[in-house]
């Protein structure tokens, strides 16, 4: 009999939480967007397509408001059962990364990435409105300490962030790509960085 590794008795916990796949959907282009000569309500319209990434399942899953990161369509808590940890790396004698590899495990159904963590507390954007999550990822407090141009590069070239677009096993991935999302990113900085009323 083989010896089940790590990333494999993992797995069969992941394998249970899997959503059904799904083809990702688009991200509306630069174009659409230019065609609103308001730079406010540009800048909104932007952010509001942004949302299609930022409160998918993929991203809000590690942006919880509680200590444990959640799962799937659904969003449910972690199997098994992990804590956030004091770094947001999980506790000792279950870092996240006693099951996350560098990468997706896909025999086994674990995703993974080479910095795979919780995004800190002031960071949560679980049950949030877009608004919300919009004032936080913009305040520097809260955000890391990113100025705007900083902010666009985390969400463009980011591997965690990425990953959203490469998750792996049945796992619907964030709609369009990294780089439409960053162009829309920077497009929305370009109009005023403005946010949705709710």
């Amino acid at each position: 009999m083989r010896p089940f590794t790590v990333p494999t008795l993992c797995g069969l916990f992941a394998t249970a939480m899997l959503a059904a796949g799904a083809s990702a959907a688009e991200l509306k282009d630069k174009a659409t967007f230019e065609a609103i000569p308001n730079a406010k309500e540009r800048a909104v319209a932007i952010f509001e397509e942004m949302g299609k990434v930022l409160q998918h399942p993929r991203c809000v899953n590690c942006h919880p408001v509680g200590d444990s990161p959640l799962q799937g369509e659904a969003m449910k808590v972690h199997e098994p059962p992990v804590q956030r940890g004091e770094a947001n790396f999980g506790v000792t004698g279950m870092y996240c990364t006693v099951c996350h590899m560098s990468r997706n495990v896909e025999p086994a159904g674990v995703p993974g990435d080479p910095a795979w963590h919780l995004a800190p507390k002031s960071m949560a954007w679980e049950g949030k409105t877009l608004g919300e999550i919009c004032h936080q990822i913009k305040d520097p407090e809260q955000n890391g300490g990113k100025d705007l141009k900083a902010l666009h590069k985390h969400m463009a070239e980011d591997s965690l962030v990425g990953w959203g677009w490469h998750p792996g096993g049945d796992r619907a991935p964030v709609p369009g790509t990294q780089k439409q999302f960053g162009e829309l990113v920077a497009l929305w900085i370009e109009a005023g960085a403005e946010c949705p009323s709710s």
